[in-house]
């Protein structure tokens, strides 16, 4: 379709092999747009076999450029804001600008500690990755594009936890409607400079978001992470309408029309994509 032709995306969490920012930057670049790929880490390893050979960022540059676009990999910690504003720096000085912005960096943090459990610590980290760094990309990024004038868009991923509670999950709820909050609250104060601010809520995902909790369960239980990994996501989807979990494909998909010229009329919004869940 080439929707994207001439635009420049920046996406954040791209590293992982089965990452939703991976997944994201393919699509973007499929559509036509050129992408800058950011992760803290250059090539996160995950816990399952074959993920020893995945390249990170490398891999992700390559499959872009497979596609006919150009891209850039940046190594940035979204918690510290000079590391930010040197990520969005060095993808306006090799594209020139920025009309993109899809940040999926997060952590997930404790799954089963209730919050008179939780070490302050924890809690502490949780928000700071997922609503600190969450504010100072979005903040960096937005700066941009006021600055040039042609407007934008912004795509922030919440989470069905910011929509609803969940046990044992207090710090990353709260996070998530932080995150909501805040796309709120952009979307007003940009909508005059004709920058979109959107997030969407994804449901239970097969991401690597869990992939901490599926290795404390495989050491626990004396099963393999992949055996953890097959009776978690099992639990999750007896809860899914449609049956099933999520892929980053599908996330993908509804971020495209976000960020494309059909959603010309939408901004300040939070969509669940969560096969149901309500």
């Amino acid at each position: 379709m080439n929707s994207l032709n001439g635009k420049v995306a920046l996406v954040t969490g791209a590293a992982g092999k089965r990452s939703m920012g991976h997944a994201v930057s393919l699509r973007l670049a499929g559509e036509g747009a050129n992408v800058v790929v950011v992760d803290r880490y250059a090539a996160p390893r995950g816990p399952l076999p074959g993920d020893e050979a995945w390249g990170g960022l490398d891999n992700v540059v390559a499959e872009v450029k497979a596609l006919g676009r150009d891209a850039l990999a940046v190594i940035a910690d979204i918690c510290v804001s000079q590391e930010v504003d040197a990520a969005v720096s060095k993808a306006i000085e090799k594209f020139g600008k920025l009309d993109i912005l899809v940040h999926c960096a997060a952590i997930r943090g404790p799954v089963t500690t209730p919050i008179i459990d939780l070490a302050e610590g924890a809690w502490k980290t949780v928000l700071d990755v997922n609503l600190n760094g969450t504010f100072l990309m979005a903040k960096a990024v937005a700066k941009s594009m006021v600055a040039r004038g042609e407007g934008g868009k912004i795509i922030l991923i919440a989470s069905m936890g910011g929509v609803k509670g969940m046990p044992g999950s207090g710090p990353y709820c709260a996070s998530k409607f932080g995150v909501i909050g805040l796309v709120k609250t952009m979307a007003l104060e940009l909508a005059r400079h004709k920058i979109y601010v959107n997030a969407i809520n994804p449901g239970s995902v097969s991401t690597h978001l869990r992939d901490s909790f599926h290795r404390e369960k495989g050491q626990a239980e004396g099963i393999t992470v992949a055996e953890a990994r097959a009776r978690d996501y099992q639990k999750l989807t007896e809860a899914i309408p449609l049956g099933r979990l999520g892929t980053p494909e599908e996330m993908a998909s509804l971020i495209l029309f976000l960020v494309s010229d059909q959603s010309s009329y939408i901004t300040g919004e939070a969509i669940n994509i969560s096969g149901g869940v309500n």
